[in-house]
């Protein structure tokens, strides 16, 4: 079996020293990820007080303070801690990093050596932030289009695309130094529901999930991906077989599931890399069992690492109870802790003096957004977009034609710390320098044929948390229920623009002309520009069904 956390001499060597070095509550300390997102020496004092294994950085905008407070945070550790970050890509992309695209906007990209190109740069400069680990690829499968979670954020629906896409992603960002991460383990896509809202369910079949889930996994696993993000959704047909008379506990969360996190994944499919939980702040898990008892069975049953916690002090206790009480073993804890620091001596954090974990400030800045990252990073972008259907041959638009456009816009939101703003500018203002007079929906003065010669909606909401649901909101857009009605394809030539999740189409059948671009970042919108208007051709190829399996919607 390939085993991902493999060791030299040296490096066991101080594992072994420094595990047993270790008192009772050092070693539960290791079993934590904190979050931070204030970059603030008095934000880590009380994370840093319990002797965390990893820390979350969700930046602001002043790489300064992000810098020292990741120093700070090195400096104030006996043992090495490691950064962790959803470095996902999108509106997620960091603002002091190179915007890039989306996982789906990479697999519309159809070219794995831009995938390879925009792994590297994200790798290399997730290492210039100082980050050791990246929580992704999303491995999961966009089965049902409503998921509000699934979506932009995974490599589409096609199996094959997603192992090929993954094992590439996977292999540069370890090539790199940074420890990558599949999500979300047993696998999300099936269900559109949300794991941060309620406890999720893969339906499939034990065969079923092994020939697709299972064969994803082996695949990464086979490659030696570093780490398995271990979610809140159940796979009731795997706890089933094993015992048939499970009633509720067969829809436990994988989080807590020794069946899915020992029997499945690491029996099974043979991993022998460190198992990280998901959020555990999460609905999918905080509506599952009391909080005092899902501390320690995250770990008890499977999970090496708990991620977040909204009461730092309080789960450490609970942790440190389990302990005590036999809800966590010994066992459980020193290989837990094991892994840990295998895995930060298999990326030589144990190795590297504080001052090697970041480069000076003016280093830093002249290692991230190069001219050269910029350059790919927007070639990559202007691969990803993707005519979905142009029955009218609207395009390409052309102000001697097409000069006058109404325009709604629908920014949309993240969820995550540290996300991008969101705005169209980059592209109205790219439209008006082509010649095209831009103007806003107005609700008490709407478009007619009179004062208008092209109708746009452009929606941005990509894949994010707790959204429930994401779809073209008319009443919204148009400004009230009456107004929602009035629809002007059929008097106005219009376009749906998506610059987030590829199924708004769903929403609006009607609509001639669909372009999707998967992310509303700056340079996806530039390029959105040049390619409606015919000054580089539009090559995208859709990763998913954006006809949702509706034949109504290619008319």
């Amino acid at each position: 079996m390939n085993d991902p956390l493999a060791l030299d001499d040296d490096s066991a060597n101080w594992v072994a020293k420094t595990r047993d070095a270790m008192s009772v509550e050092e070693l539960v300390g290791q079993l934590f990820i904190f979050s931070t997102s204030l970059d603030s020496e008095e934000e880590l004092a009380p994370l840093l007080a319990l002797k965390p294994g990893g820390i979350n950085r969700f930046p602001t905008l002043d790489l300064a303070a992000f810098r020292h407070a990741t120093m700070h945070a090195v400096t104030q550790s006996a043992v090495p801690p490691i950064f962790t970050g959803d470095i996902e890509g999108g509106t997620i992309s960091y603002p002091f990093a190179t915007a890039v695209p989306n996982l789906m906007g990479l697999a519309a990209c159809d070219d794995l050596a831009t995938t390879e190109a925009i792994a590297r740069l994200v790798a290399r400069e997730s290492r210039v932030l100082g980050y050791d680990w990246s929580f992704g690829p999303v491995v999961d499968i966009n089965k049902a289009f409503r998921s509000a979670i699934v979506g932009t954020r995974s490599f589409g629906s096609d199996p094959e695309t997603v192992i090929a896409q993954a094992r590439t992603y996977i292999r540069v960002l370890q090539e790199e130094g940074v420890a990558a991460c599949v999500k979300h383990w047993p696998g999300d896509g099936f269900d559109d529901r949300d794991q941060h809202l309620v406890t999720s369910v893969n339906p499939l079949s034990v065969d079923e999930w092994h020939e697709l889930f299972g064969r994803i996994y082996r695949r990464v696993i086979d490659d030696g991906v570093m780490t398995v993000m271990s979610a809140h959704i159940a796979l009731p047909a795997y706890i089933r077989a094993r015992m048939p008379d499970a009633g509720r506990e067969a829809f436990q969360p994988a989080t807590v599931s020794r069946l899915l996190n020992k029997d499945l994944l690491r029996d099974e499919l043979g991993f022998r890399g460190l198992v990280v939980s998901d959020a555990t702040g999460m609905g999918g898990l905080t509506g599952w069992m009391e909080r005092s008892e899902t501390v320690p069975a995250v770990i008890e049953n499977g999970c090496d690492m708990f991620l977040f916690s909204r009461a730092p002090e309080r789960d450490y206790n609970f942790m440190l109870d389990g302990l005590r009480s036999g809800k966590l073993s010994e066992a459980r804890l020193y290989e837990a802790v094991t892994r840990i620091l295998s895995l930060k001596a298999k990326l030589g954090l144990h190795t590297r003096a504080p001052e090697a974990r970041l480069a000076p400030l003016d280093e830093m800045r002249e290692r991230l957004q190069t001219p050269v990252h910029a350059d790919t990073a927007q070639d990559a972008c202007g691969q990803s977009i993707t005519l979905v259907k142009d029955v009218q041959s609207l395009l390409p638009l052309n102000p001697a034609k097409h000069r006058r456009v109404v325009y709604f816009a629908e920014e949309g939101y993240s969820f995550w710390d540290g996300a991008l703003a969101r705005s169209y500018d980059p592209f109205i203002q790219g439209m008006r320098e082509r010649g095209f007079d831009m103007r806003p929906y107005d609700t008490d003065a709407p478009p007619t044929r009179d004062d208008t010669d092209l109708v746009l909606y452009l929606v941005g909401q990509e894949a994010t948390p707790s959204a429930s649901r994401i779809y073209l909101d008319f009443v919204k857009l148009h400004g009230g229920m009456r107004k929602a009605m009035n629809q002007y394809p059929r008097e106005i030539p219009t376009a749906l623009l998506s610059f987030g999740q590829p199924y708004y189409l769903y929403d609006a059948p009607q609509m001639a002309t669909c372009v999707n671009a998967y992310s509303s970042i700056a340079p996806v919108q530039t390029e959105m520009v040049s390619r409606l208007t015919g000054n580089a051709p539009i090559t995208g190829k859709s990763p998913v069904d954006a006809f949702c399996g509706t034949e109504q919607l290619r008319y």
